[in-house]
């Protein structure tokens, strides 16, 4: 029996952060798609967890009420805490440091920053988020389909899947295939697009198991419990990890293993010695609900697009978790790809506009995949400090390490490095612009010969807004007739361009008007003033434009500035149809 060709615009490889996130908000914008997986549901294993505030104003984009839910779901920021390094929860403290924004200097910053707050939200919990409102809205999602093979074509893409309940093979067709299925991508295979780095560079077991482990933790929330122990240098994320899934009775235990050696079979005899070794608590009963064996990688593509195939997340960008990055970037992949496929979907834009994914977001890749590596070297001056890399001996390392409690000048110097190392982790575990400072450079974006700013501030370190085309809009507080707060984000995105400006620019809100009818694509401008919809009450917006009252932002669906004159144009209709037809490729 035949099976009839199953026919869409849009299919995506994957339901992972990058997957679901693409379907959801193809969906939302009006695009026909499908999504498939090759398993029958979504993630089993919380891997993914630390959720940043780039990636929760994707979420606020998509609606308030999916950013609440995933609030609802998430530990919240303050008991993400202060990493704690120690040699075991039970044993003794050897140092900690305020992390992911809860210093108060660093607070500050988050707070500045964003109308979001940074959380731990487990990918148990992400996912199923994404992936209901992306059949909420409209996906086709197929699960048990094993994607296969594809081919493509001058009008589209040919994929055939195998139903694994059936036995039978399917055949989709799409206009675009985006493969985002995981670090092994076949997707990206097939397409030969170019990853460079090595696979497979570190060894690490998972053990997730409940455990009441309050009286070891309570008192210190944090989600990072760093166990210093000899073997903690070997393989894996730089060093033993006893991570919290659920404040405070549900854990993920990470250990390394040599990776020239066969991995380790983790039985749930060899899992409870373990967690009672790093826990140090030899009576521990524990509940193991998994255990599981993976590899460390150092590896980006390069280029993420090849005709209609575009690859995203762990297909792109193969790293540790370290720094958190994985989810975060998988979804904001998906941000920035999605709006132009629909738009060129839509006849809105010219094909040529799919070009600006890869240029915009190879660079990202590599600069994730490197920081995240770095993050795993950056152990090694703690592993010093402590006198900890001498080899196996126990008793020399743990001689090594009480050295440090000494009144003397070496211990006192032992101590200097150690609290050094430790305080150099920031670039880790509370790195904001890593997180946030993603500017763009492609065809996407008209600078009209504008410099960009430089960065005054250490990049990794600190977020620093701008409105120079290619950076993200930045965040400040407006203020409605009634007093009601509302983010300059708010007023952006939502799969549309948006045109912001002030009282003298009445002649942009026309141009806008003119254009969006003009050029048929969704199209609105934002007066913001006194007696406006929206008003600048503290006057942070007036400082932070970098354009008079009269000027011009004109910014993105995915909420990046795309253009900007600093005052009125002799004739606003004929700049704004210069810039959207260039950013439109039409």
């Amino acid at each position: 029996m035949l099976m009839a060709t199953i026919t869409t615009d849009v299919l995506t490889i994957g339901t992972g952060p990058a997957g679901s996130a693409a379907a959801a908000l193809l969906s939302t914008y009006g695009i026909r798609n499908m999504a498939i997986n090759r398993y029958r549901w979504l993630a089993n294993t919380p891997r993914a967890h630390i959720t940043n505030q780039r990636t929760m104003e994707v979420l606020r984009d998509l609606g308030r009420q999916v950013e609440a839910e995933a609030y609802l779901h998430a530990t919240e920021q303050n008991l993400m805490g202060e990493n704690i390094f120690c040699e075991s929860l039970a044993g003794e403290e050897i140092g900690r440091m305020k992390s992911w924004g809860t210093h108060p200097l660093s607070k500050a910053e988050h707070l500045l920053s964003s109308p979001t707050f940074m959380n731990d939200l487990p990918q148990t919990f992400l996912e199923p988020l994404l992936f209901t409102t992306a059949c909420k809205r409209g996906t086709q999602a197929r699960m048990s389909m094993e994607y296969l093979r594809h081919v493509q074509g001058e009008d589209g893409v040919t994929t055939t899947c195998l139903d694994r309940l059936s036995g039978e093979e399917i055949t989709i067709r799409s206009k675009y295939l985006i493969g985002a299925d995981g670090g092994n991508s076949l997707v990206a295979e097939t397409e030969s697009l170019p990853i460079e780095g090595k696979m497979s560079v570190g060894g690490s077991m998972n053990i997730l198991f409940r455990a009441d482990l309050s009286k070891y933790v309570a008192h210190r929330p944090s989600v990072l419990y760093w166990i210093m122990q000899p073997g903690a240098d070997v393989g894996g994320i730089g060093m033993g990890l006893v991570r919290m899934i659920r404040p405070w009775n549900e854990w993920l235990i990470v250990w390394g293993y040599d990776i020239n050696q066969p991995a380790p079979k983790v039985d749930s005899v060899m899992a409870t010695d373990v967690a009672r070794q790093l826990v140090g608590d030899p009576e521990l009963e524990i509940e193991l609900l998994s255990a599981s064996t993976w590899t460390v990688n150092d590896a980006y593509a390069t280029q993420m697009s090849k005709g209609r195939v575009f690859i995203m997340g762990d297909a792109a960008h193969r790293h540790p978790p370290s720094n958190g990055l994985g989810s975060n970037t998988s979804i904001q992949d998906a941000f920035n790809l999605c709006w132009k496929l629909a738009s060129v979907l839509k006849g809105q834009a010219g094909a040529a506009l799919l070009d600006s994914y890869d240029a915009e977001r190879a660079p990202i890749a590599k600069q994730i995949v490197t920081r995240a590596n770095q993050s795993i070297g950056e152990f090694g001056p703690i592993f010093e400090a402590l006198g900890m890399t001498g080899g196996d001996d126990i008793e020399a390392i743990k001689a090594n390490m009480d050295a440090r409690c000494g009144a003397g000048q070496e211990a006192t110097k032992q101590r200097e490095a150690l609290n050094a190392a430790i305080a150099f982790k920031k670039y880790e575990f509370d790195a904001h612009g890593i997180e946030m400072n993603q500017r763009y450079q492609s065809k996407a974006i008209v600078t009209d010969g504008q410099v960009e700013p430089v960065f005054t501030l250490d990049a990794d370190l600190h977020y620093q807004p701008t409105t120079w085309p290619g950076g993200r809009l930045p965040h400040v507080w407006l203020y409605d007739a009634k007093g009601g707060k509302h983010s300059t984000l708010d007023l952006v995105g939502g799969g549309q361009f948006t045109l912001l400006t002030g009282l003298g620019g009445e002649a942009w809100v026309r141009a806008t008007q003119e254009i969006a009818v003009e050029l048929g694509i969704p199209l609105s401008a934002q007066l913001i003033g006194p007696r406006q919809t929206y008003i600048d009450h503290t006057g942070d917006w007036a400082r932070i434009r970098d354009v008079s009252d009269a000027g011009c932002l004109l910014v993105r669906p995915d909420q990046h500035v795309c253009w900007r004159h600093t005052k009125l144009a002799v004739d606003p209709i004929d700049e704004l149809r210069r810039v959207l037809i260039s950013i439109l490729a039409r």
